[in-house]
């Protein structure tokens, strides 16, 4: 019997998902495990695969449609079954016929307006992340209308631009999505939408409004959550790490895949994890859970926002490995390519603003986790030691602690090894 096939809830607390693409076309046929839809939630692309085989009838949702968590997006049927009457089937299960398309591939037909010039231009600095391919394609309309794709169209509305002065690069003038992300990062700053009106005596002043994309609400979010619910304690340390970085130039010499001293960091963090495993934890309603192993959070900086992917097992991991791994997850986190899975997990984070030459700060615990460490860049200073003043390197380091799984003494000392493994980093690789 037809059924169907439901937006699932692909990241927790989510409301809604974008449905992205439709790898499966209407009519064909698919077995258990195949990708049938691939959708976008707040900071990943997801495949949903197929529990059962069978076929795809009827498209509810398009591609670039936001859909609510739960709502039907399709109609499937087992495999050879004929379904006959698609909108008496779609009746009988509750769903307006006059919702789905079958034509849900083909780009949105956007209206040219009468006056584009009139139109409001503001420019965002911020887009939500997107599909790594825009696959629609079809031949132009009439004058009068403009031909782009769903994904196109999306972004367009959430940065605010008129998509009547793009040019589009697609078949026929068609609009697609690197075409509206050209059109933003090139665009001129233009007026807002509702200018402050002028005040009398004061200095005239102007200014955009930034439309919140999907992502930086996401993130605004889950701080919040992080710092109204996690009693924040921090500790700060500084490492002489002249022998990191002569560890790094020594396995950097002569390869072409570079390490960085952030991949060392990270290698350092999961070793002093395994030495101090009160660390490894995470606050969970009834219990503190402590993990096996250790998996940890990258930050990596986008146009979109900050994501935080997950290097699973470190501990076991060479710093090699580690390097190869976290410039995969930062070249696919900018192309909008992380799946749902590698966001989740994890008991720490690192971030790492030192290559902006920032020597010290503060982070917030990405949640669940129970902490986040922050690393400065490494500065020559003075180092006083036995009486004698040298130069050396110095890195800073500051640790944000979740107080309710971990004690203060705990964290101390979890700090003490960590600087003694960034000071003396042949014992992290032992």
């Amino acid at each position: 019997m037809a059924e169907l096939l439901r937006m699932p809830e692909v990241a927790a607390g989510a409301s809604s998902a974008v449905l992205s693409q439709w790898p499966t076309g209407v009519g064909a046929s698919f077995s258990t495990g195949d990708v049938i839809a691939i959708i976008e939630t707040d900071k990943a692309v997801v495949d949903v695969e197929a529990e059962a085989d069978g076929t795809l009838v009827h498209l509810i949702a398009t591609e670039g449609q936001e859909v609510t968590i739960g709502d039907p997006i399709a109609l499937i049927a087992a495999p050879g079954e004929d379904v006959g009457d698609v909108d008496a089937a779609l009746a009988s299960l509750g769903v307006d016929s006059s919702s789905g398309s079958d034509a849900a591939a083909a780009p949105t037909q956007a209206p040219v307006p009468a006056s584009p010039a009139n139109d409001p231009v503001p420019v965002s600095a911020a887009l939500a992340p997107a599909p790594a391919a825009d696959v629609t394609s079809e031949a132009a309309l009439p004058t009068g209308r403009l031909f782009v794709s769903p994904i196109a169209r999306r972004i367009a509305k959430e940065a605010g631009i008129a998509l009547t002065g793009i040019a589009g690069t697609g078949p026929n003038g068609r609009i697609r999505r690197r075409d509206v992300e050209a059109a933003i990062s090139g665009a001129p700053s233009a007026a807002p939408a509702s200018p402050a009106p002028a005040i009398s005596g004061a200095p005239a002043s102007g200014f955009v409004d930034i439309p919140h994309s999907r992502l930086r609400r996401a993130i605004a979010n889950r701080l919040v959550e992080s710092k109204t619910t996690a009693p924040h304690f921090y500790l700060r340390g500084s490492a002489h790490v002249d022998r990191l970085m002569a560890l790094r130039a020594e396995i950097n010499n002569g390869e072409d895949a570079r390490v960085s001293v952030n991949d060392l960091v990270i290698k350092a963090v999961a070793a002093a994890m395994v030495r101090v495993p009160a660390m490894n934890v995470i606050w969970t309603a009834d219990a503190i859970r402590q993990f096996h192993t250790v998996d940890m959070a990258v930050a990596i900086a986008t146009e979109s926002g900050l994501v935080t992917p997950v290097l699973r097992n470190v501990d076991d991991m060479s710093v090699r490995h580690i390097a190869a791994t976290t410039k995969d997850y930062a070249e696919r986190a900018r192309a909008g390519g992380l799946k749902q899975a590698e966001l989740e997990g994890g008991s720490t984070s690192v971030t790492n603003l030192g290559m902006f030459g920032t020597e010290d700060f503060d982070a917030i615990i990405n949640p669940p986790h129970a902490s986040i460490l922050a690393v400065g860049a490494a500065k020559e200073q003075p180092i006083v030691a036995d009486g004698h003043v040298t130069v050396g390197s110095v890195m800073k380091v500051s640790l944000s602690v979740d107080h309710r799984p971990v004690d203060g003494a705990t964290a101390a000392e979890w700090m003490r090894e960590l600087i003694r493994l960034l000071e003396q980093p042949a014992k992290m690789l032992a």
